[in-house]
Order: structure tokens, then C-alpha cells, then sequence
């Protein structure tokens, strides 16, 4: 009897301390962890979820920086925190790119609690304007003429927008020098500036710059042509037929995070993302609310470690 007592004694004392856990928590500020530089699409994201939670939970959520290697350096910094809910961390399709591309300290399926999925929308392929396309059939007939004379911008090896556009060099048979940055802020920034002519971008960071003239718009990377710039055509129907990259955000956190935390952080952020102001806000930024369940959204992760594997693997895309 007292052996029986021994083993079943932790599961009553987890019972009954986790209730009390999800009551009191968060009883202090949060950090919300971003690897990717400040400026870009992921950042805005993660801003926007910030704001939500500090404002559902009563206490401040702090996001933090922490760019890097594709979004690992961050990454790590994350999953190798306390699991108490006091350190979450953002994620992008990159991350589901990194265990193929990068010797990684973590298991990046086992090793995390999936929270929530934010957004889902597509990244947006721009050029500088003094660029003479304002097609994918014209750019690519360019950089066949140019071979190894262009450059475009990414936030780093193994980024999103990375392999967005080195599928798309893939399947166009084309040529294009890689520049990495340290987030797409500073991709964005230097494409911008004319110092490299291309990226692929994320709607919510590159799309403002299209509208406003300081980048054109070339082509979105989904299947379908996105609410918020219907006049940009999808790059199957420009005639590269069969691409598609879908751009996502999510929040996760370390492995082992209390079910009343995860229940919590979930449970406000799906209300967040139902209310119509936040589904017009991303909406002009290109992207759509997602929420769901954590067990939906790790089993997106999955799906992106495969496929990603997959594609690197056939590429040969290296850490630069």
C-alpha cells in the first residue's frame, strides 16, 4: 500500500498544484522572444500577439530581439528556458527549416510545447524598381541574360524567405547571388536602398514598401492571390507553375509547459484572433488570423520538418 501511495503521490500533487498555477499565472512580465532582427514581417507579428496577452493577461508582455543564424540563436534561447510560461518564443517557417540546415543543441519536434498558430498568408517576391521587370516570366528572362549578376536579400541561411526564393531559383533554372541578413528588417532595408535588386519578403513588412513605391511587386508565393493586394498575381499563374510557400507565425514554448499556462496563452490569444479588428489589422498587412489547438499547430510544425527536409535535401542549401 504505501509502495502504491509513493508512485500515484506526484500525479495528486501536479493535480492540484497546476489548477492553482493557471490562477495565479502570470504574476509577473513575460518574454516574448523573437530571432529575428527588429522591422521585419515576424517582428510586427509578434508585437501585435504581445499587445493581446498583455492586455488579456494583465501584465506586460516584453518582446526581445534576439536575431541570428536563421532564427536559432534565438530559437535556442527559448526552448532552453524554464517551462513556466515566462519565456515564449515566435516562430516562423524558418524553423522548420533549421533542423535540415543547422547543427542544432535541441530537438525541434520533441523538445518545444506548441502553443498557438497566429497567422497564416504568403511571402511576397519584390524587386528595387530601377529593376526593368514587372513580371516573373520578364525576371526570370533577366537572370538568364544576367547570370550570377543579380543578388537578392534574405534574412539569413536557412530563413524563410532563404528558401522561398532558392525553390523558386530551383524551379526557374536561374541564377541569383544569396546575401544574407540578420532578419528580414535589414534585408528589406538594403533591397530598399538598391544594394541588393530582390527577396522574398513577408506581406506584413514588404508589402507597405510595394504600395508605397519603394519596391515593386512581383508575385505572392500561395496558390491563390492574397485580399490585400489582389492585383499581384500568384507565381503559378505567372507561368512557374506549381510553387508555393506558405508564410505562417506561431508561438511555442519549452517542453513540459503546464497544461493551465498552455490553456491560458491559447484560450486568449484564439479569442484575440476571432475579434474582426484583429483579423482587419492583419488583413492589411496580407496575412489571416490561424488560432487553433496546440495539437493543430505542432502538427503544422511536423509537416514543415518534413517537407523542408525534403527541399534542402534536393537543393543543397548550406548555412552561409
Amino acid at each position: 500500500m504505501k509502495r502504491i501511495l509513493i508512485c500515484i503521490l506526484p500525479a495528486i500533487l501536479a493535480y492540484s498544484v497546476h489548477p492553482a498555477l493557471g490562477q495565479s499565472y502570470p504574476s509577473r512580465a513575460i518574454r516574448l522572444i523573437v530571432p529575428f532582427a527588429p522591422g521585419g514581417g515576424s517582428d510586427l507579428i509578434a508585437r501585435i500577439a504581445a499587445q493581446k496577452l498583455t492586455e488579456a493577461m494583465g501584465q506586460q508582455v516584453i518582446v526581445d530581439n534576439r536575431p541570428g543564424a536563421g532564427g536559432t540563436v534565438g530559437v535556442e534561447l527559448g526552448v532552453k528556458a524554464p517551462a513556466d510560461g515566462y519565456t515564449l518564443t515566435l516562430i516562423a517557417p524558418s524553423y522548420t527549416v533549421g533542423p535540415s540546415i543547422y547543427k542544432l543543441t535541441f530537438d525541434a519536434a520533441n523538445d518545444i510545447t506548441a502553443i498557438i498558430q497566429l497567422t497564416r498568408g504568403a511571402f511576397l517576391l519584390a524587386v528595387h524598381p530601377s529593376l526593368p521587370v514587372k513580371n516573373v516570366k520578364e525576371l526570370i528572362a533577366l537572370a538568364k541574360a544576367r547570370p550570377g549578376e543579380m543578388s537578392y536579400a534574405s534574412g539569413g541561411a536557412g530563413s524563410g524567405i532563404h528558401l522561398a526564393m532558392e525553390l523558386f531559383l530551383d524551379m526557374a533554372g536561374i541564377r541569383v547571388l544569396h546575401v544574407p541578413y540578420k532578419g528580414t528588417g535589414p534585408a528589406l532595408n538594403d533591397t530598399i536602398a538598391g544594394h541588393v535588386q530582390m527577396l522574398w519578403g513577408t506581406t506584413p513588412s514588404t508589402l507597405p514598401q510595394v504600395k508605397s513605391g519603394r519596391l515593386r511587386g512581383v508575385a505572392v508565393s500561395t496558390p491563390k492571390r492574397i485580399p490585400a493586394a489582389p492585383d499581384i498575381p500568384t507565381v503559378t499563374e505567372s507561368g512557374l507553375k506549381g510553387y508555393e510557400v506558405v508564410l505562417w507565425h506561431g508561438l511555442i514554448g519549452p517542453k513540459g509547459l503546464p497544461a493551465p499556462v498552455l490553456g491560458r496563452i491559447n484560450g486568449e490569444l484564439n479569442k484575440a484572433l476571432k475579434a474582426k479588428e484583429m483579423e482587419e489589422r492583419l488583413a492589411a498587412s496580407g496575412v489571416a488570423p490561424a488560432g487553433g489547438t496546440s495539437e493543430q499547430f505542432m502538427a503544422e510544425i511536423r509537416k514543415g520538418i518534413e517537407v523542408w527536409g525534403r527541399v534542402v535535401k534536393k537543393i543543397g542549401v548550406k548555412a552561409d
